[in-house]
């Protein structure tokens, strides 16, 4: 198993905005091979943002690895983006290779 985790710090009063393109983009993952799963989740929110995870969950490295060089992957990231000021930095991508299952 491999898990990719991509950690976004969404301003405050851009919360529902973000949850709304995650939830109405297509995001072609079903249509991968080696896809497992995927979930948005919300975490605590600070004084200036609240905190978000990607999740998603591959059979292994190697086919989350083409999944970001496929068409699929293009297609996915070339829609809807969120509104100038909605990101507090660049989201930070945390990849985790499964130790004991």
């Amino acid at each position: 198993m491999f898990v990719a985790m991509n950690r976004f710090k969404i301003a405050l009063g851009f919360e529902e905005g973000f949850e709304k393109i995650w939830r109405e983009r297509d995001t072609y993952l079903k249509e991968v091979p080696g896809f497992v799963s995927f979930a948005l989740l919300k975490g605590a929110t600070e004084d200036d943002h609240t905190l978000y995870a990607s999740h998603s969950v591959w059979q292994s490295r190697a086919a989350f690895d083409a999944w970001t060089e496929s068409e699929h992957f293009r297609k996915a990231h070339a829609q809807a983006s969120a509104p100038k000021g909605t990101y507090l930095g660049h989201p930070n991508l945390e990849l985790f290779e499964s130790v004991v299952e």
